[in-house]
């Protein structure tokens, strides 16, 4: 079951914020996972947005999930987004495959 991660983020210092993003695609690679959207100032469909920037990333698994934020390669590149964003971040599983329709109980 796929894993989603969404990340809300205010950018503080887009110096520190830059140097995790130069590094990031190439630490996430390794793990299977895929960029599914990346917005800047996203506007709001309805409340407020006060967010600068919108991330969805995709994983195959939770496991290829935590693997990657449990890996020393992203714990090295990880303290250079948190002191250069203030960032909400959740991970949501999947929904299950839809059987198909003439699959048997």
């Amino acid at each position: 079951m796929p894993v989603y991660v969404i990340n809300n983020m205010t950018i503080t210092d887009r110096a520190e914020y830059d140097i995790y993003v130069g590094k990031f695609m190439a630490v996430f690679r390794r793990f299977d996972g895929e960029v599914l959207a990346v917005q800047d100032e996203p506007v709001a469909l309805e409340g407020a947005w006060p967010h600068h920037r919108t991330i969805l990333l995709k994983f195959p698994s939770r496991e290829s999930f935590r693997q990657w934020v449990e890996s020393p390669a992203y714990r090295e590149i990880v303290p250079h987004r948190r002191k250069g964003t203030v960032s909400n971040v959740v991970a949501l599983e999947g929904l299950p495959e839809p059987k198909p329709a003439n699959s048997s109980p």
